[in-house]
Parts: structure tokens; sequence; C-alpha cells
């Protein structure tokens, strides 16, 4: 038995955030009903589309039963009660007040059913001055200082290529204090409301940075963390044919390796006190061969060198295939399949990977 057999979920999040954490939630034996407006929610427009069916609405929601339901039709709460009185958690992802306008806020949803987790999730929490400021993972990362230390240049502005806030800061503390409310229920008997604040999950990835600024005084601008470009031994580097070799040679031993391997002039290795000059040598050593050159040097040392892979050839890698990443399906409605999200949950705590996870 999984160990979320028999809970029930309503949902009523939309897009990323919620969805996936509902699915984390199903993977591991909940029962989730999503409550979309009539003609679905708005990832199910979203491309590519394979079969007639959007890919991304498919993975992030397999497994689910969906129904359709006005919320502003004045019977929409009579028909939502007896899910509610049943529900053991309810997700949310409008704009705080939303749900109460609607007669299904907190306090409402308390009276049906007193042991009910409700989770909200939004940009910038239920309350302070930005609480009904729109926003998407790109404003709350700049919003909350995590952009600012790696930026890009003001020629080549970077743009991050994960979902921080929506994952980190929207999903995964979903998950982790939905649980906690869960486990709390079962000491107390009581349900509580959880309210998620992308932009306050961001600062949890801002932890060295804010180490830093609150010890010296002094908090790092853009390049200057050591983790985020400030450190050459933890730095990204172009080789010959145009791809990067990322290398996270932090501690002294695997830098050592590292220098040694590119024979490093002696006057570069001290790379925190010549940064500049350091990264400038690297840079022009690297660039002078090609990926696979550096990738047959580092295989058999062992020193935190790698060749920045294209998702193809992550797929391909032995290591993930014989962990099985990839491996659970998601059957779409005409049939097809397509290989599920990749949940970060052990399989002995979900589903059987064999087993085919229905889009809805």
């Amino acid at each position: 038995m999984l160990a979320l057999s028999g809970l029930k979920v309503l949902d009523f999040s939309t897009l990323l955030p919620g969805p996936f954490a509902t699915l984390m939630l199903a993977e591991a034996g909940a029962e989730v009903t999503r409550i979309e407006r009539p003609g679905g929610e708005d990832m199910r427009r979203f491309p590519p589309f394979k079969g007639g069916t959007s890919a991304p609405y498919a993975v992030l929601n397999a497994g689910k039963t969906v129904v359709e339901i006005d919320l502003k039709d004045p019977d929409a709460r009579a028909r939502l009660e007896p899910m509610i009185r049943e529900a053991d958690v309810l997700v949310e992802q409008f704009r705080p007040g939303v749900m109460d306008r609607l007669g299904l806020g907190w306090d409402d949803c308390r009276a049906i059913n007193p042991r009910l987790v409700y989770c909200s999730i939004s940009g910038y929490g239920a309350s302070g001055p930005r609480a009904q400021e729109a926003g998407h993972d790109l404003n709350y990362v700049a919003r909350a200082g995590l952009l600012a230390l790696s930026p890009g240049t003001p020629d080549a502005p970077t743009v991050p290529p994960a979902l921080v806030a929506d994952i980190a800061g929207g999903t995964m503390p979903a998950v982790i204090n939905i649980l906690l409310a869960l486990r709390r229920r079962d000491l107390t008997g009581e349900g509580c409301r959880i309210d998620v604040s992308m932009a306050d999950g961001v600062f949890a990835f801002g932890w060295y940075a804010l180490a830093e600024g609150h010890a010296t005084g002094r908090f790092p601008g853009a390049g200057e963390n050591e983790l985020a470009g400030g450190l050459p031994r933890y730095a990204v580097y172009a080789t010959a044919d145009d791809r990067f070799l990322a290398v996270g040679a932090l501690e002294e031993k695997f830098w050592r390796i590292f220098c040694d391997a590119i024979a490093l002039d002696a006057r570069f290795r001290d790379d925190r006190a010549t940064p500049r000059e350091t990264r400038a040598e690297v840079s022009r050593i690297v660039r002078g061969r090609t990926a696979a050159d550096w990738e047959g040097l580092f295989a058999p040392l062992d020193c935190c060198v790698t060749v920045v892979a294209t998702f193809e050839e992550a797929l391909a890698d032995p290591h993930f295939k014989a962990r099985g990443v990839q491996d659970a399906l998601v059957m779409l409605p005409d049939g097809s399949t397509l290989p599920a999200a990749a949940v970060p949950i052990v399989p002995a705590l979900r589903l059987p990977r064999n087993r085919a996870r229905k889009a809805p």
C-alpha cells in the first residue's frame, strides 16, 4: 500500500506549481480530482500536442480525474460541498481573495470540513503589500534578488533555465507543508490553512548570498557569489566546438587535479587571489580543445568536471537509464504514450513505473 492511499485531494490549481504538487501526491497514492472551468484550464492549450492532447498538460495531470465546473455559477458551491466534505486536502492557486469571493475560502471550507488541509499557492502570499501583484517565475526570482546573482551581461541578459519559483518555491513547499499538516492532523484531528508564497520560497536558494551579506555587511553583486560565477573553479567554459564544460572543482583536491590535467600555470592556480586572470587563462585553454577531447581526458580523473549534456544525451546516458528516470509512461486519450514527468519520489513510495498513468 502506498503512503497516501485513500487520501482525497481537490485540485483547483492551474498551469505548473499546483498541478505538479498534486501530481506528486497522486504518484504517492492519493486520489486527485481536478476542478477546471468549462473547456478546461489554460495548460490544455499549451503546445506541443500529441494526438490532439497538450503534452505539458498530460504529463502534469496524469492519473487525475477532471470535473468541469463554472465556479461563478450560483449552483457551483452546492455541487462542490459534498466533495469538500469528503476531501482531505484542497489545493488552490488563485490570487488571494478569489476563493473567498466564490464562497470557497478557508473559513467557508473549514465550516464544511474541519479536518481539511487547505493549501493556497500564490506569487507573493496571502498577505503583504505585493499580495495582489501579478507575476510569473521570472518576476519572482527577480523580485527576491536571486536573478541579480547571475543576470548575464547588459549585452546578453540571462533567462534562468529552471522554473525555480514555480517548482522549488511553489510545488515543493506545497507538498512538504501538506504532508506536515496531514501529520499534525493525525495528532490533533484538525485541518489547517497553508499559505505558500512562490517568491518567499526563492529565498531558500539565496542562502549563501544571504549568509555572506549578513556576515560581512555587503551582499554579493552579479557574478560575485562563489557559487554564482565568483570562482573560476566553479564555472562554465566554452570548448573549441562551441559546447561547454561545467567545472565544479570546489574542493582543493579536485581543483589541483583539474589544474594538473589542463596544465594550468602555477601563477593562476590560486583562483581566489587572481580570479579574473585565472578565469581568462582557463577559458583560453578549454577553448583550445573540443568537448569530446575534454570528456575523454576528465572521465577517469573524478574531479567534478562534466561536459554540458543536451536533453537527448542525458536521456541516453546509461546511468539515468539504469535509474529509470523516464520509465513511467502517460497514456493519452488516443492510446499513444509519453514518458511521465520526472517526479522526485523514490520507487518504493510511488506507483509502479510499469503502470501507465492515464491523462485526463
